[in-house]
């Protein structure tokens, strides 16, 4: 009975509970959306029901549909929870191992469920994401394959506008006509519109004038938009009465779009710049033109922080910020136009900045975060295409907390792959990531941080649900009020490795389902492969995510891994171990591609192509590199992988010749290179040429006519090889051949021509490849002869030596002249390309077929044209030339003149670039005279050599490349060029040996002699002859010869130099052509010198076989004013002795240190008896040396001269000492010597020796006293000294506060010697003990002075004795008083004083009395009276 009444309550309470949680669950709207875990039969009916709510059939009156899974899961459970509660009062014994039985079993239960819907999640979610998959493939945006199209059509005329339009979802197409949408309304008997299967067309049944106009249709979807243009034309009749007269309506005139003018070329831009492309419009963008796109690599560029997009009524730019690696690539322009869209493509190279560390890595690329749990996310990257110093050993990933800014270290131990997971972040944290390379070197450069991402539960919006209920209301539901009642957390399932490398493994795993109210944490352990033995493999770490990495497993070796559920309440089960997991073998970096070919694109770009290798699933793109041929400086090409297997390299040399190689790129690092590509000349790839242009008549004689072209723009890499000639009679639109077989120059005569009949032409360009496009037709020209009296049109204008600010101009003379010779020509200008304003450059006609245009502005495109001039006037002008700019070509080089190394004058032209040749003329027009000069070219060199250069060789030369006539230059050969140059001609014909150093005379220690000069390098076939005295001489025993041809260097060695080598001695030299000859008066005083400095040399050799003086006596004076004389010694032993002498007499103060050799005497102070004659005397078995100072006459005055100057320098500042007499002024010395001169000044005047002042002088001071100061000695004291040879100077300014303060001090000190005088004093005193017999009487005398005359007291024990009694005092003279004691006895001994005083002060004299009775002795230190 009482176990039925507490199971009603407990079903009480939980009724009431699950009510209120119902209550509360139907007044919360959350957002709804569909779970994953609905029935998909019932998704939009069944709700899902809280664990807690008893009663949710009776609420909801679902009747008997299918449960939810989870429904079922918590009704067992709850079942066995009330099994549990009623039957736990009466449970006892075995009862409860049943309870336990059965709780185990539907813990079974429950789990097999839960892995059977893991399973099913699993699959749904693996269809989902492959439909997602295919839904995106299939996505694409508007695009029209094809476009409408113009028509034009007669009045009450059907016609239909048609396109195709597809994308992926399906865009909606929208018509208009003029800008202004297309209502099918107006005219619905007259418009149709159809769209079926993606064509789209817009019938006009009758046709009228008001229907013409410009339609348009415009598709659009979520991915974008795209639009098509199609212009109609409706023609009208009008009707006579005699036949038909036809009229057509005016054409829709439409405005002109906007194309684009100016492009951008490949850019190239450094890491970390800023990036910007323009291009420029040939008109303002019309309304619909204003929308420019910008792309990257295809995708769509838009306005952001770092992206900056302009569109002005002349340019589109295009900026961006801080350009990374990840940003290179092709970036394409588009303008929409009439007819369509006009695109602009050019590649963008990113170079990587300067590294960060000399010889460091460049940075990594394209950094990836996926798998984006709570506390983990696994990072990808690609390797950096520059691998520095060496080799990229590994890599650092770096993590920053954008809350905190600080980026900090993730791995400590270098990572091999560019892979790595990052374990042990914070659950809701932002957080940016980036990647340093590692070599030899060091850390490199970081790459391109990631964009910041959050840490979250990537399940967590699978974990709410939303209920649809009665009248409307919504019930949000989340997964942890179903799992209210779970405790303990079940296990994890589904424990897998989900990446591996050969340095860690990523488990994985699924949370437990269900996983309960409380939040989860996890365990991982892990056991070696067939042993049971289960470690914590977590450690100390927090495992909030079905994810961990683990770092340190034993290659080789298998594991087991099995994972726990924590939560408050306690740890799970372990969950099912895993398969075997190991770490995976080391991936290997990819092989390199292969056949890298080189194939010519244009001047400046290379077209690359390369074969992928075998084993190609890794591979993520690849890097290029390129050297100039044979000098193996690589240099990298793009620092972006590309995927594709060929690449146009820009930005090479025009005619440099490069080779190239590959590297293959995977996350395991950049294979080897690849094989060289065969070397490659940049240049331009062969193709058919350009049409030529500017066909001009040039002469007509009646059936026949003369024509001319310009070449084609463009040869397309081969030079033109000759051009034919089609021809046509106006009207007929038939052409025919003219000329067969090709004609070589630029000009050609028509023959069998009819009178008076117009004709046309048009000229075909032939190179190896074919006969090229024609031009376009000539104009009607009139076959008539001509009688005209001026001249014709002047023809084949060039233009040569462009420069900023001038060019030059060329051409041919008329072929016809008019009825006089042509006496000049006419040139005029025009500004810009387009331009019908012309501007007569010479005032006067020139004669020349040439002109040099200066004054131009530099940058400004120009065009020219010439006109001939007789004497009947001005005929007719050239074509206008070709647009050109007035600027300097970057590879224009100037002429150069010299004489060459056999004496000829040469013009010499070195070009940038390797070239197809060089042609050289004079004045322009005029070949080179072979028989005057010769011109030799090789490579990118050209010289024109002048056989004999005289006048008739003086002029204008010019020299241009054969491939680009525009790369020319000029040099006016002159006549003062002549004298100069043919003077050192002829210096180099006859060249002199030029001397470097001209005869020298050297003297060897030992004695030997050395004469010598030195030359230029000659030859080995180099002579030489020496003369001595007018005759020849060679080597001999005592006089050697040699000759350095190589150095130059000529030298005479004498063993020992005699009187017979006195005398001249000449060097004759010859060199093939060169010669010259040196010579040497080595006579008289010059060779005496010489003589006896060998002498000499020999002699000290011989002193030096024994010890000898290495320094000979000497003396220097120190700061401390000491003389000190000192000499060293060398070549010693143990039995060499040293020893001093002054005048003869040994001195032994000296001191030698043998280990030194240095021997010093030191002399503190310099007096008259240091004069003498020193010598030091070193001695042993072998021999001696003597070295010898003589301190006399000059020496000693030179001596006393230092002491004098070290002396003043040893002066301090001068002072003031105050006396009672007055100033004393005074300067401090180390050492006063009485040699160093001293003089007082004041006010720079000399003080003499007066009454008022008087110096003096010591061993250490000098000095002036000043006596009785008054305030005219106030002012500048100048103490100066003079050392024999300068003067040095020390002062004081006594004057203003100095001066009064010692004034003060002065009188100060005067009042105390006063005082000092007159003062009370003793002046004879009194015994300091006196000893006296009792009974006789004591008389103490003493005498003092003072003014005024002092008083006296006498003292007994300090106390005054008056004058009575015993005591009797007397003063017997003015200055003397005495003291009587009568019949003394015992009781008068102590202490007596005489105290005197006045008014300057006082002094006490005291005396001991001893009083001794009779028969004793007085004491020993007393004086005894009687």
């Amino acid at each position: 009975m009482e176990t039925r009444v507490v199971m009603q309550r407990e079903q009480e309470e939980q009724s009431s509970h699950m009510a209120h949680s119902m209550e509360l669950s139907s007044q919360i709207k959350k957002k709804t959306f569909t779970s994953s875990d609905e029935e998909a039969s019932y998704a939009d009916f069944y709700p899902i029901i809280p664990g807690d709510v008893m009663s949710v059939k009776e609420i909801l009156d679902i009747g008997k549909f299918p449960r939810h899974r989870t429904w079922e899961v918590l009704k067992e459970t709850m079942a066995a929870d009330e099994e549990y509660h009623r039957d736990k009062w009466t449970m006892f014994g075995n009862e409860a191992e049943k309870v336990e039985i059965e709780v185990i079993r539907n813990q079974h239960v429950i789990r097999t469920r839960a892995d059977r819907l893991a399973l099913r999640k699993h699959a749904e979610k693996k269809a989902s994401a492959h439909l997602k998959y295919l839904e995106d493939l299939r996505q694409k945006a508007p695009d029209f394959p094809i476009p409408l199209r113009a028509h034009t059509v007669w009045e009450g005329m059907k016609v239909t506008l048609s396109c195709t339009v597809q994308g992926c979802p399906a865009p909606k197409v929208t018509w208009y006509k003029d800008g202004a949408p297309l209502r099918m309304s107006d005219q619905p008997w007259n418009y149709h519109l159809q769209q079926k299967f993606g064509l789209n067309s817009l019938e006009i049944r009758r046709c009228s004038p008001g229907d013409a106009g410009v339609y348009k249709a415009v598709a659009k979807s979520p991915l974008g938009e795209a639009s098509t243009f199609g212009t109609l034309v409706v023609n009208a009749y009008q009707g006579a009465s005699a036949g038909s007269e036809s009229s057509q309506t005016p054409a829709l005139v439409l405005e002109q779009d906007a194309q684009f003018g100016t492009t951008f070329p490949p850019t190239w831009v450094t890491e970390g710049e800023i990036l910007t492309l323009q291009c420029g419009f040939t008109s303002a963008p019309l309304p619909f033109q204003q929308d420019v796109s910008w792309f990257r690599d295809g995708i769509k560029l838009h306005q952001s922080s770092r992206v900056d997009i302009k569109t002005t009524s002349d340019t589109a730019s295009i900026t961006l910020r801080g350009m990374h690696k990840e940003y290179e690539g092709v970036y394409s322009i588009r303008l929409k136009t009439w007819d369509g869209v006009q695109e602009h493509s050019a590649f963008v190279y990113v170079k990587d900045a300067s590294s960060a560390v000399l010889g460091g890595p460049a940075s990594p690329l394209s950094v990836q975060v996926s798998d984006i749990n709570k506390d983990y996310v696994i990072l990808t990257w690609q390797p950096p295409s520059a691998d520095g110093a060496g080799p990229v050993q590994g890599y650092y990933v770096e993590r920053c907390d954008i809350g905190q800014g600080q980026w900090v270290r993730c791995n400590e131990v270098v990572q091999n792959l560019c892979r790595y997971p990052v374990f042990g972040l914070k659950e809701g944290t932002m957080y940016q990531f980036r990647v340093c390379a590692v070599n030899q070197a060091g850390v490199g450069r970081p790459s391109k941080a990631t964009e910041p991402i959050l840490t979250a539960d990537p399940l967590e919006h699978t974990r709410t649900m939303v209920v649809n209920a009665d009248r409307g209301r919504e019930i949000t539901i989340t997964k942890d009020q179903l799992e209210g009642q779970i405790r303990v957390p079940f296990p994890p399932t589904d424990v897998h490795a989900c990446a591996a490398s050969d340095t860690y493994v990523v488990l994985s795993w699924t949370e437990p389902e269900p996983r309960g109210k409380e939040p989860l944490t996890f365990y991982v352990e892990r056991s070696l492969a067939g042993k049971n033995n289960w470690e914590l493999a977590s450690m100390d770490m927090v495992v909030n995510s079905p994810r961990f990495p683990v770092f340190d497993l034993a290659k080789g070796k298998e594991y087991c891994f099995r994972v726990r559920s924590i939560n408050k309440y306690g740890v799970s089960d372990p969950s099912e171990p895993s398969t075997l997991i190991s770490l995976a073998e080391p991936q290997a970096v990819p092989a390199p591609a292969h056949s890298v070919l080189a194939i010519r694109d244009t001047d400046t770009s290379v077209l690359l192509q390369w074969q992928e290798p075998k084993e190609k699933d890794h591979i993520l793109g690849y890097y290029l590199y390129y050297s100039e041929t044979g000098k193996q400086e690589w240099k990298t090409v793009n620092n972006k992988p590309i995927t594709k297997t060929r690449f146009t390299v820009h930005g090479l040399r025009t005619r440099g010749e490069y080779v190239f190689r590959v590297k293959s790129v995977s996350r395991a690092g950049n294979s080897k290179y690849s094989n060289e590509s065969s070397p490659i000349l940049v240049k331009s790839a062969v193709c058919l040429p350009l049409p030529p242009s500017a066909i001009a008549l040039l002469l007509c004689t009646g059936s026949e006519m003369v024509l001319t072209w310009r070449a084609p723009a463009c040869s397309r890499g081969e030079p033109v090889r000759g051009y034919y000639l089609d021809q046509r009679e106006q009207g007929v639109a038939a052409w025919s051949e003219v000329n067969i077989k090709p004609v070589k120059e630029r000009q050609f005569k028509v023959c069998n021509l009819t009178g008076g009949h117009c004709y046309q032409f048009r000229v075909f360009a032939a190179n190896v490849v074919g006969v090229g496009k024609p031009s376009e037709a000539s104009d009607a020209f009139l076959c008539e002869k001509w009688t005209m009296p001026h001249p014709g049109p002047p023809y084949d204008l060039e233009f040569r030596e462009m420069r900023h600010g001038s060019l030059v101009l060329l051409w041919a003379a008329p072929m016809y002249e008019g009825q006089s010779p042509i006496t000049g020509y006419l040139v005029e200008i025009s500004k810009d390309d387009q331009s019908d304003h012309w501007t007569a450059l010479n005032d006067k006609t020139t004669a020349d077929t040439f002109y040099r245009a200066s004054g131009l502005q530099a940058g400004q495109t120009y065009r020219l044209r010439v006109s001939a001039v007789n004497g009947a006037g001005v005929g007719w002008a050239s074509l206008p030339s070709e647009p050109i700019t007035a600027q300097t070509h970057q590879d224009s080089r100037n002429i150069e003149i010299g004489v060459d190394n056999d004496g000829f004058i040469f013009l010499a032209y070195e070009a940038a670039e390797k070239t197809d040749g060089f042609l050289w003329s004079k004045n322009y027009r005029k070949a080179i005279d072979a028989g005057r000069a010769r011109v030799e070219s090789e490579n990118n060199r050209s010289v024109l050599t002048f056989t004999d250069p005289a006048e008739e060789d003086l002029g204008l030369y010019m020299v241009e490349m054969s491939d680009n006539p525009y790369l020319s230059s000029s040099y006016t050969f002159t006549a003062e060029d002549l004298e100069r140059l043919t003077e050192l001609s002829w210096h180099v014909r006859n060249p002199l040996i030029a001397l470097k150093s001209a005869w020298q005379v050297e003297v060897s220690e030992n004695g030997n002699v050395r004469l010598w000069l030195q030359t230029e390098g000659l030859s080995n076939a180099a002579e030489l002859r020496l003369v001595f005295n007018d005759r020849e001489i060679s080597s001999s025993p005592h006089r050697k010869i040699n000759f350095d041809k190589a150095g130059g260097l000529v030298e005479i060695l004498f063993d020992q130099l005699s009187q017979e080598d006195e005398g001249s001695y000449t060097a004759q030299l010859r060199d093939g052509r060169a010669k010259n000859q040196f010579t040497l008066v080595f006579v008289d005083q010059k060779f005496r010198e010489v003589l006896a400095l060998a002498d000499s040399n020999r002699r000290d050799l011989k002193r030096k076989s024994g010890p000898y003086f290495l320094e000979f006596l000497s003396w220097i004076v120190t700061e401390d004013c000491e003389l000190i004389m000192k000499c060293k010694v060398t070549n010693v032993n143990k039995g060499t002795t040293l020893k001093w002498f002054k005048d003869g007499a040994e001195v032994t103060q000296a001191v030698y240190n043998q280990s030194t050799g240095v021997s010093t005497l030191t002399i503190p102070q310099v007096t008259k008896k240091e004069a003498g004659t020193y010598k030091a005397v070193v001695a042993d078995a072998r021999g001696e040396d003597v070295s010898t100072l003589a301190l006399l006459d000059a020496e000693y005055d030179n001596l006393l001269q230092q002491l004098s100057k070290q002396c003043a320098l040893s002066a301090g500042p001068v002072k003031i000492q105050c006396t009672p007499e007055g100033f004393k002024l005074y300067c401090s010395f180390k050492y006063y010597l009485s040699y160093l001169k001293t003089t007082w000044h004041f006010k720079e005047k000399r003080i003499d020796q007066q009454a008022r002042t008087k110096t003096g002088s010591s061993m250490q001071k000098v000095w002036i006293e000043i006596f009785n100061p008054t305030e005219g000695d106030k002012g500048k004291y100048t103490l100066e000294m003079f050392d024999g040879t300068e003067t040095h100077k020390r002062q004081l300014d006594l004057s203003g506060q100095a001066f009064a303060d010692a004034l003060l001090e002065y009188q100060r000190l005067k009042q105390v010697v006063i005082a000092e005088k007159n003062r009370a004093r003793v002046t004879k005193g009194l015994p300091d003990v006196v000893a006296i017999m009792e009974g006789k009487s004591l008389c103490l005398t003493c005498f003092f002075d003072g003014d005024p005359l002092p008083e006296i007291f006498w003292l007994k024990n300090d106390r005054e004795i008056m004058n009575q009694g015993q005591f009797n005092i007397a003063k017997e003279q003015a200055k003397c008083s005495t003291l009587m004691v009568n019949v003394v006895t015992t009781e008068n001994s102590g202490k007596y004083s005489i105290f005197v005083r006045n008014k300057y002060g006082s002094q006490t004299v005291n005396v001991t009395l001893s009083v001794y009775k009779h028969g004793d002795k007085p004491p020993v230190n007393a004086v005894e009276f009687d």
